[in-house]
């Protein structure tokens, strides 16, 4: 029985600390996204080369933005830096860009914020040697969200740009 309770009492300090840890993040204060741009995908196995699922899982489709903010991060530079590179080699490939925002203001606001962000992610591309004729851009503005929630760690995903493959050229894009 003492060893439950000891087990018991540390799982409590355990979730204890943890809490503290996640509320001294919270505590700062600051508007600035969380670094998930990185961060790996998970959940796909055999990855062919040249393939979808090798772009999603070892490059990354998602670059995060800051809020109100169009700005291209150093951090988000890395994953259109790999993109780049992927699509160099991979030129079968056309590539959607697809803005999203949460950000305060109008729905005509978030519908341009959305547009400037993957126009500002569609340049660095177009900078890095990605023909811009296999590239387009699409701003939804807060048509999709990846999360609802009111917290700054969990709104922050919604600010993005996703780099999508297409096959084909769809609807949006200019012709």
């Amino acid at each position: 029985m003492g060893n439950r309770i000891g087990l018991f009492g540390r799982g409590i300090l355990a979730a204890f600390l943890c809490g503290m840890g996640l509320a001294a993040c919270n505590s700062a204060g600051g508007l600035v996204s969380p670094d998930v741009t990185n961060a790996p995908a998970a959940g796909f196995v055999d990855i062919s080369p040249g393939s979808e699922e090798e772009f999603i899982v070892n490059v990354g489709r998602r670059i995060y933005f800051d809020q109100g903010s169009a700005v291209v991060t150093d951090e988000a530079r890395i994953t259109i830096t790999k993109q780049a590179d992927w699509l160099k080699k991979n030129k079968k490939w056309l590539v959607k860009i697809q803005g999203h925002a949460d950000d305060p203001g109008s729905e005509a606001a978030q519908k341009t914020l959305s547009t400037q962000r993957a126009n500002a992610v569609m340049a660095e591309l177009v900078k890095l040697g990605v023909s811009p004729k296999r590239m387009w851009v699409k701003g939804y503005g807060v048509e999709r969200p990846v999360t609802d929630c009111d917290e700054l760690a969990c709104k922050s995903q919604n600010r993005r740009v996703v780099v999508n493959l297409r096959e084909e050229f769809d609807d949006s894009a200019p012709r």
